[in-house]
């Protein structure tokens, strides 16, 4: 063993920030009165080895309240670099006079100063240049310790150039050439977890620390006697380390599942729908199809394009300066908009059947506001047949009450109904998207429904005159039509998708594209059947804000100037026969759906969403936002479409090797597979 004087000028270097991702001020939290600030430094003091210990912060604002705690409780601390901790740690180690450092991180607070001088001691006896219990891991991930000589801070200093790195200060400790030694627990215990990471981690920490109350040091070996006595053995929520792979999108999803239930509002921008724990969930930019996540990585968006609501790209300059002019006038106020009313004439003058128009900011409440007015009109008979996809409102999730598989291949299969009414059970039928006979048993059977609901079309053209029989039928029946235009309006044509089949409904809803990113949505309709909105209470106050109408005007006027349905028309045809090329090419057998601007395709196969997964993940390797559906935008343009078609040339290669068991595409992915997204009835 090393005389104790060599064993001089040890410090302790605890790198802490207030500004985490996933779970901000998580140093400050407190357990049983203390911060985890104190609790590492208490911990800590117990060491016979360390001779000093030092909080390396970050020297900015955001950590102003730590900078605050450390000198209230007289606790010493260094201010440097925020990206740059290895920079933070030389300054340390250069201000104390540092031989030799010991590397500890503020989400260990479980940290067991006993282990702590176990590592200096082993790392002195054999002259070790680097010593951990990290390499390989065989203690709980929060455990964590690394000594090591001032000299090697230096060396890495040389060597290390990306941010990340620099970030974690040693994982390039593997490519200097310096002696390493490694201490081993007992038992591995390698995947459990005792890092203050996320909120969701708080418990289980301060579970440990109530067993030991009132004392705040205890040894590993008791902490690992107290998990198996507290049954918290083997209870995992994230993989060892997983944070250093992570992008701060990814940590942002996570921290943004304790405060919002699911994470987000909506259900098609959750990251399990595209590549589980691999998917950058957050922007902070976009221009064109272009977007930046919070990484500031500029990727190109090949899948959703806001899901289907920017057809004339992000951040068209047209439509946000008239919005910018807009906002310096003022936005909402107790006077109305003149802008809705221009609004209002122009959709009308693009659909003559109709004549009165209401407007709101949301797809559901639009179909739902049309729904109101229908049965306001229909009387008695205000039951409802519908075909496709409406939004997430009572009306439409009644169809699940009597039957949970009835919204099955309209929106996702066994759909909970809980939370709406049992009475409104039988008063929606659901049939299918082609099939005349299916609507037609629907009204022999139940002469009180009175309105017929459905998407134009979504997957499948109409087939036999489909539509012109819908309407027949209507007509017939003396019922009313509507058509949801929220995702097919403006997509192959100048207005409605009815208006290229030349079938007219009695009323339209159209939203999605209409604001191009800006929340518009309207329902026009005929007015003998409009007026018996007065006869029913349909009001909110941010319907009528001033942004909605004069970003759809704008978008209008661009889209006819540009003739943007033909264009993004023409770029998915492309798309459809580049996909059925790749499908040849690699005998792949695919099935393709949608309008030419709104395309997917599946595989025909049973590992199908682990391909779906498997293209996201590979494509977002070549900065790519890609899935199996692509919304067109007028940004799409030809330079962009080659390079997505060259990367999933070589991802189809792949596929076709995992369909001969040349390859295991299980072994290919690199995270969770994806859960089915909207599977609709059209």
């Amino acid at each position: 063993m090393a005389p104790i004087d060599k064993m001089s000028n040890i410090v302790a270097v605890i790198q802490a920030r207030e500004n985490s991702t996933r779970f901000p001020s998580k140093v400050l939290s407190k357990i049983n009165g203390k911060s985890i600030i104190q609790i590492i430094h208490t911990r800590l003091k117990r060491s016979k080895k360390i001779n000093k210990i030092i909080f390396a912060i970050p020297n900015n604002k955001k950590n102003k309240n730590l900078e605050k705690h450390l000198k209230n409780k007289n606790i010493k601390y260094y201010k440097g670099s925020e990206k740059d901790v290895l920079d933070r740690y030389i300054k340390v180690a250069n201000k104390t006079n540092a031989k030799h450092i010991v590397r500890i991180t503020a989400d260990c607070p479980l940290v067991d100063p006993f282990l702590v001088d176990k590592i200096i001691l082993k790392y002195f006896k054999e002259k070790a240049d680097y010593a951990s219990n990290t390499s390989p891991a065989s203690f709980p991930d929060g455990m964590d310790v690394e000594v090591f000589s001032k000299k090697i801070l230096q060396k890495l200093k040389k060597i290390t150039k990306k941010i990340s790195d620099k970030e974690h200060v040693t994982t390039l400790i593997n490519e200097i050439s310096c002696k390493k030694i490694n201490i081993l627990n007992k038992k591995d215990l390698s995947q459990e977890n005792l890092t203050l990471d996320e909120k969701n981690d708080l418990w289980k920490i301060k579970k440990i620390f109530d067993h030991f109350n009132p004392k705040q040091v205890f040894s590993f070996e008791k902490i690992e006697k107290a998990l198996m006595k507290l049954k918290l053995l083997g209870v995992k929520n994230k993989l060892r380390n997983e944070g250093f792979k992570m992008s701060i999108g990814q940590k942002f999803w996570r921290r943004a599942k304790n405060s919002i239930e699911g994470g987000n509002m909506l259900l098609s921008k959750r990251e399990d729908r595209f590549a589980p724990n691999l998917w950058p969930s957050y922007f902070s930019k976009s221009k064109k199809c272009f977007i930046w996540d919070l990484n500031n990585k500029k990727f190109t968006d090949f899948s959703l394009m806001g899901v289907g609501t920017n057809i004339l790209g992000y951040s068209n300059p047209e439509v946000d300066n008239a919005v910018r002019k807009t906002i310096e006038k003022g936005n909402l106020t107790t006077l109305n908009s003149p802008e809705e009313v221009y609004l209002a004439e122009k959709l009308i003058n693009l659909h003559p059947w109709a004549s009165k128009a209401k407007f709101t900011r949301s797809g559901g409440e639009a179909n739902a506001v049309a729904v109101r007015i229908a049965r306001a009109a229909a009387g008695k008979r205000y039951k409802i047949a519908i075909c496709g996809y409406h939004g997430w409102h009572d009306w439409y999730i009644s169809a699940n009450l009597s039957n949970s598989s009835n919204l099955k291949n309209h929106l996702i299969d066994g759909i909970p109904s809980s939370g709406v009414p049992k009475n409104l059970k039988s008063t929606i039928f659901t049939f299918k998207y082609n099939e005349i006979n299916d609507l037609e048993k629907i009204i022999k059977k139940n002469p009180d429904v009175g309105i017929i609901k459905m998407e134009v079309m979504r997957n499948y053209p109409p087939k036999n005159n489909f539509l012109k029989k819908v309407r027949n039928l209507a007509n017939k029946h003396n019922m009313i039509l509507i058509f949801d235009e929220c995702t097919s309006g403006f997509r192959e044509n100048f207005g409605g998708l009815h208006m290229k089949y030349k079938v007219y409904p009695d009323m339209a809803v159209f939203g999605k594209a209409l604001g191009n990113g800006y929340a518009i949505n309207a329902i026009i309709g005929k007015s003998e059947i409009m007026k018996y909105a007065n006869q029913s209470f349909i009001s909110s106050t941010f319907w009528t804000e001033r942004i909605g109408p004069t970003a759809a005007l704008k978008t209008l006027e661009v889209m006819n100037k540009t003739k943007s349905w033909k264009k993004i028309s023409l770029i998915g045809k492309k798309v459809k026969k580049a996909w059925v090329k790749l499908s040849k090419k690699y005998d792949l057998k695919i099935s393709i759906t949608g309008l030419d601007s709104l395309c997917s395709f599946n595989f025909a196969s049973k590992n199908n969403l682990k391909y779906q997964t498997y293209i996201t993940q590979e494509m977002l390797k070549k900065n790519f936002l890609a899935s199996n559906t692509v919304y067109i935008s007028i940004c799409h343009d030809k330079n962009i479409f080659n390079k997505y078609i060259k990367n999933l040339d070589n991802i189809f290669k792949v596929i076709k090797n995992c369909e001969k068991n040349k390859q295991n595409i299980n072994y290919l992915l690199e995270g969770p597979i994806k859960i089915s997204g909207f599977s609709r009835l059209n």
